[in-house]
């Protein structure tokens, strides 16, 4: 049970660095394009916002209470808002910076733009595993819970 915990805290701290990078690297798109309409930005505010929430989300659950890993829904939630996030992000590029997972030139420097887009579609890719495997790990958990509270007992039978 304390492994599961202690994977469960390492997860946390995957979505939090994930969900920062992301939220770093659209946040300054955001700020250089803030001239433009705000409907041909749809994809990268939902991106913003969902790595926002995350982030919150990630920093509430850090700490490995029972409680925590009995919002798996939510974990599910969130990692499929993840997949939508990517699958954004990989249309509106459309194969202009090369093959989706050939991450090879994921950067953060300041003149790659391609670099950029390549590293929020990775960390986006990775942070929606790492919610998926938290949701997984929850619901594991709580099945392991049941079975456990609800063993039916036989007390007229046993012998004293």
């Amino acid at each position: 049970m304390i492994l599961m915990d202690i994977f469960s805290m390492i997860l946390r701290l995957a979505e939090l660095a994930f969900g920062a990078i992301v939220a770093g690297i659209n946040g300054r798109y955001l700020h250089d394009v803030h001239h433009t309409s705000s409907w041909d930005q749809g994809r990268f505010i939902y991106t913003e916002v969902i790595a926002a929430l995350a982030i919150f989300l990630s920093i509430v659950w850090l700490f490995p209470f029972a409680g925590s890993f009995t919002h798996w829904p939510i974990d599910i939630i969130i990692s499929l808002c993840w997949f939508a996030a990517f699958g954004l992000l990989v249309n509106y590029l459309h194969g202009t910076c090369g093959s989706v997972f050939d991450w090879g030139n994921v950067s953060f420097r300041h003149g790659d733009q391609c670099g950029k887009w390549k590293a929020v579609i990775a960390f986006s890719f990775l942070s929606a595993i790492c919610w998926l495997v938290s949701a997984i790990i929850g619901l594991l958990w709580v099945r392991e819970k049941q079975t456990r509270a609800y063993r039916r007992r036989t007390w007229y039978r046993t012998r004293v």
